[in-house]
C-alpha cells in the first residue's frame, strides 16, 4: 500500500522538504497532488534520517504546502519501450509529443540502466558510415565507440548533427539500423528544425526523438540522455539494431547539474560544478558499447559547445578523458565558409584505426589516411610562413604544398551539409588531391595502392 504524506514543511523553487517519510530512498519517484487535484510528478534528491528533499520535474507554482499531499511510488523514473517508438517524437520526459497514437510498452525499463560488464564488452572494430569525409576519411566512428562533438557558440553543430542523423548507416547489407536523437536545453526554433528536417527528409522513419526545451525544468534536462539511452539500449540489445546515439547539448545537461547542486548546498568544484561531475558524465558515456552475445550495439556521439572556445572548460575537458577522442569544429574554417567546418588536424578517433583497411572499408584507407595528415599539417605550415616571410621565401615544394592545403579544405572537408559520400567516393578524392604531389612525397603509401589508385590522367 502506497502511504501518503502531508508533511510539506518547506518549499523553495522546484525543492520541497517533507518531514516524517518511512522507507523512502535516493532517486526514487514521487507524485505531489495539489489542492486542485491536480498531480506532478518528484524525484527523491536526498533523504536524511525521517526527511526527504525532493525536486519536482515542474514548477512549484500554485501549491498550498498544507493542502497538498505526497505519495512515494517505490521505484525510479521509467521509460516504456516497444518497437513502435521508432518514428516517434517524445519530450525530455519521454511523453509522445507527435500526436501519434499512444504508446503501449512491452515493457518499461528504469532509465538509469545497468553497468555494462567489462569482461562482456566486445571491442569496437566494425565501421560506420556518416557520409562526411572529415570523419569517415580521417577520424573514423566505429561501432559502439563514444565521439563528441566539441562545437562553440555561433558554430553549425545543430546542422551537423542532423547531417550525421540523415546519412548514417552501417555498409553491410542487412543490417538493422537506427538513431536515437535527444536534444537537451534547445530553444523551441531549433527542437522544430531537427524535427522538420528529419521528417522532410524521411530520416524520422529510422529515429527516436527526444526533445527537451530550454525552459522545461533543469531536473528533467538530468533525466532526458538517460531516457534516450534507455530506447537505445532496448534497440540494441532487445531488438539487435545497431543504434546511434546523438546528444546535444551536454553542456546544458552540466549546467542543470551545477544547478541542481547549488540548489542542494552541495560543496561546488571547479568554475561552480559539482565535484562528482565527472563521474555523472560516465554514467551517460559509459552506456555506449556491444556486449558479447548480443547482434546490437549502441554507438555515441554527444555534441557540446565549450565556453568562450575553452577546451580546458570542466565539460570538454571531463569529457575528454572519458571518451575514445574527439571531433572539433573549428571556428578559422567556419570564417572561410568551409562546411561542416571540421578541424581535421585538432580531431582525434582513438579507435579509427580498428575500423578500417581491407574488409572493412577499403586496403589504401589507413595509408591515405596518414599521407593526407601529413601533407595537409604541412601545408598549412607552409601558408603560416608565407604569411610571414612572403611567398618568395618558400621553396617550390612548400608552394605545392600550400595549394594543396587550401584544395584540401575546398575539396574534401567542405563537401556541405547535404553531400552523402560513401568512404569509397571520400577515399577517391583523397587521392585525386594527393596527385597534386610529387610521386616521391607519397611516402606514407605503400607502392602497390599508388600504382592501383593514383589517377593516372
Amino acid at each position: 500500500m502506497i502511504k501518503e504524506y502531508r508533511s510539506i514543511k518547506e518549499s523553495a523553487g522546484p525543492l520541497m522538504l517533507i518531514e516524517n517519510v518511512e522507507g523512502v530512498t535516493y532517486d526514487e519517484l514521487g507524485e505531489i497532488e495539489l489542492q486542485t487535484g491536480e498531480k506532478r510528478l518528484c524525484k527523491v534528491l536526498e533523504v536524511n534520517k525521517d526527511a526527504a528533499l525532493v525536486q519536482l520535474f515542474e514548477s512549484a507554482t500554485g501549491t498550498n504546502l498544507q493542502e497538498s499531499k505526497v505519495r512515494f511510488l517505490g521505484k525510479g523514473l521509467e521509460f516504456g519501450v516497444s518497437e513502435d517508438i521508432v518514428g516517434r517524437v517524445f519530450d525530455g520526459m519521454g511523453r509522445p509529443i507527435d500526436e501519434g497514437p499512444k504508446i503501449i510498452p512491452d515493457q518499461k525499463i528504469n532509465i538509469n540502466g545497468k553497468p555494462i560488464n567489462p569482461a562482456a564488452r566486445v571491442f569496437p572494430s566494425e565501421f560506420i558510415q556518416t557520409g562526411i569525409s572529415s570523419i569517415d576519411g580521417l577520424n573514423t566512428l566505429v561501432i559502439g565507440q563514444k565521439l563528441p562533438i566539441f562545437s562553440a557558440s555561433g558554430l553549425p553543430h545543430a546542422e551537423l548533427a542532423l547531417q550525421i542523423a540523415r546519412q548514417a548507416k552501417v555498409p553491410k547489407q542487412d543490417t538493422k539500423f537506427a538513431v536515437v536523437f535527444a536534444a537537451i536545453g534547445i530553444p523551441f526554433e531549433d527542437a522544430q528544425f531537427f524535427v522538420e528536417n528529419l521528417k522532410e527528409t524521411g530520416a524520422i522513419s529510422r529515429s527516436v526523438l527526444f526533445m527537451n526545451l530550454a525552459n522545461d525544468p533543469a531536473v528533467e534536462r538530468i533525466s532526458t540522455p538517460r531516457i534516450a539511452l534507455t530506447a537505445a539500449e532496448y534497440l540494441a540489445y532487445e531488438q539487435g539494431m545497431q543504434v546511434l546515439v546523438i546528444m546535444t547539448d551536454m553542456t546544458n545537461y552540466a549546467e542543470a547539474l551545477r544547478e541542481i547542486s547549488a540548489a542542494r548546498k552541495e560543496i561546488l568544484g571547479r568554475r561552480a560544478y559539482p565535484g562528482y561531475l565527472y563521474t555523472d558524465l560516465a554514467t551517460i558515456y559509459e552506456r555506449a558499447g556491444k556486449i558479447k552475445g548480443k547482434e546490437g550495439s549502441v554507438t555515441m556521439l554527444p555534441i557540446l559547445t565549450m565556453p568562450e572556445d575553452d577546451k580546458t572548460h570542466p565539460v570538454p575537458d571531463l569529457t575528454g578523458y572519458i571518451t575514445e577522442g574527439q571531433i572539433v569544429l573549428s571556428r578559422e574554417l567556419y570564417g572561410k565558409s568551409i562546411e561542416p567546418p571540421i578541424d581535421v588536424l585538432g580531431s582525434l578517433s582513438r579507435l579509427k584505426n580498428e575500423g578500417i583497411g581491407k574488409g572493412k572499408t577499403r586496403e589504401d584507407h589507413k595509408d591515405v589516411l596518414n599521407q593526407l595528415f601529413v601533407a595537409y599539417s604541412r601545408g598549412k605550415e607552409a601558408k603560416e610562413l608565407m604569411a610571414i616571410l612572403g611567398e618568395g621565401a618558400l621553396s617550390k615544394i612548400d608552394l605545392i604544398y600550400a595549394k594543396f592545403a587550401d584544395e584540401f579544405e575546398k575539396e574534401f572537408i567542405s563537401q556541405g551539409f547535404y553531400t552523402n559520400r560513401t568512404i569509397a567516393q571520400t577515399l577517391d578524392v583523397g587521392w585525386k588531391l594527393l596527385k597534386m604531389l610529387p610521386r616521391t612525397e607519397l611516402k606514407r603509401i605503400h607502392d602497390e595502392y599508388i600504382d592501383k589508385y593514383l589517377p593516372q590522367d
